[in-house]
């Protein structure tokens, strides 16, 4: 019996007003607090309009590319082993790679201060598709660590015996 039910997919989330776009709706979700969507809206179009006056570009491209470049490959998992925790490599699949990246994005821009949160919000997308930034930073951390404990990488072929058992 496994130890953790498979989860499923509650429903499809429908795309957002003005870029007809399923990422950016989800984006807008996850910036909402206290159940304001409008708010959350409001935020992120004011953004992307930043991005547009600074950058003379389509605001959707450069928050895909942003997203691409925060989102990690690998990433690492605590694994006890003998008595013993591994922090073991493993890499990322896609509904959890954009998650990561989105909450990555949405964590630095709240990190900064001192500006209303549409233009922390724009700044940290442009920062991200210029490859710096908080986010990227974190992704690259994230890379870094996993890199420094692939001598346990072996251990992940455990993780994944299992994965593959508990979807029976």
């Amino acid at each position: 019996m496994p130890r953790k039910a498979r989860s499923y997919k509650r429903h499809k989330i429908d795309a957002d007003m003005r870029y007809n776009n399923v990422k950016i709706a989800k984006f807008i979700n996850y910036i909402m607090e206290r159940g304001k969507k409008t708010v959350a809206q409001g935020i992120v179009y004011d953004a992307f309009d930043v991005i547009h006056e600074k950058m003379k570009t389509e605001p959707r491209q450069v928050f895909d590319a942003a997203l691409k470049n925060v989102s990690p490959t690998l990433e690492v998992k605590g694994r006890r082993v003998g008595g013993a925790n591994y922090q073991v490599p493993i890499e990322v699949f896609e509904p959890r790679k954009t998650t990561l990246g989105m909450r990555w994005l949405i964590g630095a821009a709240r990190a900064r201060k001192g500006k209303p949160m549409h233009e922390r919000l724009a700044e940290e997308i442009m920062d991200a598709f210029n490859r710096q930034g908080a986010a990227y930073k974190k992704r690259e951390d994230t890379h870094r660590m996993a890199d420094a404990n692939k001598a346990f990488a072996h251990f992940a072929r455990f993780m994944r015996k299992k994965r593959s058992t508990s979807g029976n």
